[in-house]
């Protein structure tokens, strides 16, 4: 007899890799965003000095 919770680990195992591929896809995403609010907040510094 074949039980199906092997079947529903294995299903469940690909759902988690999914959501931390999605979570590394948000977070470089939430990075470059926050890379390029820190570039335009240091050049209106530095010209506000000058």
């Amino acid at each position: 007899m074949f039980s199906i919770v092997p079947e529903l680990i294995f299903i469940v195992y690909g759902l988690f890799i999914l959501l931390g591929i999605y979570a590394l896809y948000l977070l470089i995403k939430l990075l470059i965003r926050g890379i390029e609010a820190l570039d335009i907040h240091l050049d209106e510094k530095r010209n506000k000095k000058l």
